[in-house]
C-alpha cells in the first residue's frame, strides 16, 4: 500500500533535485528546469496532503492548480529573458550576465 510517507518522500526528492540543479547548472536553461523541478516537488506534497488529509482536501488542489499557474507563468517570463539574453550575449551562460541593464 501506497502512504502518505512515500508520496512526502518522492516530493522531498523532487525538491532536493531541483535545488541541486539551481546551484550546479551555468546555463539559464538548466536553472529554470531546477525551479520547475522545485515548483513540482511543491506540488507532489500539496496533492498528497490534500489526498489524505480530509481537512486540506479542497485547499491542497487549489493551491496546486495555483502553483502550476505560477510555474506557466514564471516559465514564459524566464523564456523571454533568456531569449533576450541570447541574442545580446550570444550565450545564455548565467556567469556572463555582468550587466543586465535595459
Amino acid at each position: 500500500m501506497i502512504g502518505l510517507e512515500h508520496y512526502l518522500f518522492l516530493g522531498a526528492l523532487l525538491f532536493v533535485c531541483g535545488v541541486v540543479c539551481m546551484a550546479t547548472k551555468r546555463n539559464a536553461i538548466g536553472v529554470l528546469i531546477g525551479v520547475e523541478l522545485v515548483l513540482n516537488g511543491a506540488n507532489v506534497n500539496l496533492v498528497a496532503f490534500a489526498r489524505y488529509n480530509p481537512a486540506f482536501e479542497i485547499e491542497g488542489m487549489i493551491f496546486s492548480l495555483l502553483v502550476i499557474v505560477l510555474a506557466a507563468a514564471e516559465a514564459a517570463v524566464a523564456l523571454a529573458i533568456v531569449l533576450n539574453f541570447y541574442n545580446n550575449h550570444s550565450t545564455v551562460d548565467v556567469d556572463s550576465a555582468e550587466e543586465l541593464r535595459g
